[in-house]
Parts: C-alpha cells; structure tokens; sequence
C-alpha cells in the first residue's frame, strides 16, 4: 500500500482517492476552485436538482464535463422506483453507467432505506449500470450489494451533512476486513482529520461535500483534505505501533553512564 496507489472502482481507474460533491458552494467559481485544490477526479452530481443548460447562467455541467469523470446520484429518492428513474435520466443525459444510488428512508437523519437500496441496487446493474451503493455501515448490507455487483460500497460515517466524522469505527474496521471491494467513506466527514481516519481505518477511498462547501475556506479545506488522504494512506501502509496502558522510555535505560 502506498499513497499513489491508483483507486480501481469496476472498469475506472483514479489517481486520486478523494471525491467531493458539487452543491452547497456558494458560488460556481469557488466550486472550480477547491475541486481543482483538492486534486479529485471523480466529482458527484445531484440530478434532481442540477440545471441542464443555459438557466439563470452558465449551468453546473458546463464546468465540470471534460475535467472530471462525473457520478451522478440519485439524491432526493425515497424508493426504489424514484431512484431507478432518476438514474436513468443521468445516464441518458449524461451518457455514463456510473450511479451513486442513494435511496433514502428518514427524512431527519437521511439515513439509507436499506431494502430500498438493495431492490434498486439489483434492477439497476441488470440495467448495465456501475452501482455504487450509499448505504449504512453494516456489514452484512455491504457484503449483500458486492455479491449482487455493485463494484464498491459506500458506507456513512454519520449522518449527511452533519460533519461529526466517524461515528462508528469498529464496524467501519470490520467491514473494510470483510469486503472485497473498495469501500468508500461517505456522509459526515467534516475535516481534514476525519479524511486522515478514514484511511488510517483502511478504506479505499471517501466522498465528502459539505465539509469542504461549509468551511470558512472551501479552497483552503479541499487542499488540507488532498493531504489528509496521503498521509492517512501512509499510516494505513507503515501500521501504527501497538497502543499500551502505561510509559515506555524512548530512549533505553541500559548502558547508561552513571553518574
């Protein structure tokens, strides 16, 4: 494992192992701006709620195809019929088979509706679709969406938007030991920190949007989160030293000249 080790999602390859979603930014300038400082190369899309063509100004798309491979998510779905629809509708628009499926069953804390996943999960990769699964961070959900193949999971770390970081790092650790495909943190990552740990954990990747968006300084997170990702995969690579209740001299006692 080393930091440049290349992401390999189904038939995509990535240099980078950040991606960032493009909505809450206040301005579309300021969007380019830390997308390009965080050095992503796969950036998602909300379907039901971008503008396609010239609306009110230049539309979302214009800034982003051509620099990025775009993932287009079925947010705003409550079924597995809506989200079905929606990803359709991307892909005819968009012309790609790539989908971040969300299928949403809480309408407060955003939290998947995991049958509702699954159910559209399985219709859409017998549609031909690259399915990547937002979905809780349960193991067994998880293990159930690689083996109908989804070519990754991408499990929560909290609630959307909520920027609490990794809530749960026991199961995180216990999925990322059982799955076989890339597993991508997404949801409630806040801060640089949270990116670092994300790795350390040993997943392949994370998506983040609102803690980039809504930091002081969009431009300035996007870059420390680029960083963050390399020394977090460092980490993971060197293994911390095991943790211990009580002191161990850094510098051995023995040999030491008396006084």
């Amino acid at each position: 494992m080393t930091a440049t080790d290349p992401l390999t999602v189904g038939p995509y390859t990535f240099g980078s192992r950040v991606m960032l979603g493009t909505g809450k930014y206040s301005t579309l300038d300021l969007m380019d701006e830390a997308l390009a400082a965080s050095g992503t190369e796969v950036v998602t899309v909300a379907v039901r709620r971008v503008k396609f063509g010239e609306q009110d100004g230049p539309d979302i798309l214009s800034r982003l195809q051509g620099k990025y491979t775009l993932l287009p998510n079925t947010a705003g779905c409550f079924t597995a019929d809506e989200a079905v629809r929606t990803a359709q509708l991307a892909r005819e628009i968009l012309d790609t088979p790539l989908v971040k499926l969300e299928v949403i069953g809480c309408t407060k804390t955003l939290f998947p509706d995991v049958p509702g996943t699954l159910e559209a999960a399985k219709q859409l990769i017998k549609d031909g679709f690259v399915v990547l699964p937002y979905i809780t961070d349960d193991p067994v959900s998880c293990q159930r969406l690689q083996d109908m193949g989804c070519p990754a999971v991408m499990p929560l770390a909290a609630p959307i938007g909520s920027g609490m970081g990794i809530q749960n790092p026991a199961n995180l650790r216990i999925l990322i030991e059982l799955m076989q495909v890339p597993v991508i943190v997404d949801a409630g990552v806040g801060t640089a920190s949270d990116v670092t740990r994300v790795f350390e954990l040993g997943a392949d990747a994370v998506l983040l949007n609102t803690g980039v968006a809504a930091a002081r300084d969009p431009v300035a997170m996007a870059t420390a989160v680029k960083h963050a990702a390399i020394a977090g995969r460092l980490a993971a690579g060197a293994g911390r030293m095991p943790r211990k209740l009580y002191a161990t001299a850094s510098s051995p006692l023995e040999g030491l000249i008396q006084p």
